[in-house]
């Protein structure tokens, strides 16, 4: 089992895992919403949404920067320079 999976290495803060969770959430909204009955018919769908998220060159626009989010949630980011 072990040679089936591929490590990766991701930084343990960062915004790709944020990235991850929108894009699932958006394909859970957008094309998973119902019951699928036929793993070929998922595959089906799932392939559809990313062609077409991908045309449309789907981004994400974060609300705030790094230094909005650390005067907004100065606990969860420490600074000498805020607060």
């Amino acid at each position: 089992m072990v040679e089936k999976l591929e490590f990766h290495y991701t930084p343990k803060q960062g915004s790709w895992l944020n990235m991850a969770e929108i894009e699932l959430s958006s394909l859970q909204r957008q094309c998973l919403a119902r019951r699928i009955a036929e793993e070929a018919t998922l595959k089906q769908e799932v392939a559809a949404w990313e062609t077409r998220r991908n045309q449309e060159q789907a981004s994400i626009d974060w609300r705030f920067s790094i230094t909005d989010a650390r005067e907004k949630l100065y606990r969860l980011y420490p600074s000498p320079l805020v607060r």
